[in-house]
């Protein structure tokens, strides 16, 4: 496999406007465990959206964590971000490589299309996502995937897969066992009473895997 970066628990930020609270949450997080975090913030403005990135850079570095900016090419270049994580509407990977350089890295939702996900690796993207595979509070209207897809693809592409949508403690597990490099989740993470306990509790899902 492509060595990229991403694996393990993959962290993306909920839409927190208070960049104190999300600094000390993303601290949790990577104190935990997490091995990625996604920037995303839908209710920021873009000056907001540039200190936050800029802060939560500051932050991934310190910790050894890759950092990914969500949908936005131009504030990963800002915030030297480790790379950007395109939608099927976000643009081409082709340009977001022109744009960022071939020392970055590029990754792309595929829902439940492993056509896309072919296309999106021959265009040149280091990673793919798949899913929903669960119900998603943060997108109730989500498509759903199939676990057969994980398997299928790890049989057939050399590029990290993420799985997301609706992740648990309780659901992780068999995602990683189909065939998940790493697990994108927000909520549980997040919004759990202890945030660093519930990091490394995704954490160790990977380490369950390696043992075995």
């Amino acid at each position: 496999m492509k060595q990229s970066g991403i694996n393990g628990l993959y962290a993306v930020t909920p839409d927190i406007l208070d960049t104190a609270v999300l600094l000390d949450k993303v601290c949790a997080v990577l104190r935990g465990g997490a091995k990625v975090l996604q920037y995303r913030n839908k209710l920021a403005d873009s000056q907001l959206r540039q200190q936050q990135a800029i802060a939560l850079r500051s932050l991934t570095r310190a910790y050894g964590a890759t950092f990914i900016i969500n949908d936005d090419v131009s504030l990963a270049l800002c915030a030297e971000a480790d790379g950007v994580h395109l939608g099927a509407d976000d643009g081409e990977i082709s340009w977001a490589r022109a744009q960022l350089g071939a020392g970055k890295l590029i990754g792309a939702s595929c829902y439940n299309q492993a056509e896309l996900a072919r296309r999106a690796v021959a265009q040149g993207a280091d990673y793919v996502a798949f899913g929903a595979f669960y119900p998603s509070s943060v997108k109730p209207g989500a498509v759903r995937a199939d676990m057969k897809l994980l398997s299928a693809m790890r049989d057939e592409l050399a590029v990290p897969l993420v799985a997301i949508g609706g992740i648990t403690l309780a659901n992780g597990r068999v995602l990683v066992d189909a065939g998940a490099d790493a697990l994108a989740v927000i909520s549980s993470v997040f919004a759990a009473a202890d945030v660093e306990v519930a990091a490394r509790e995704f954490s160790k899902l990977f380490l369950q895997e390696a043992e075995a």
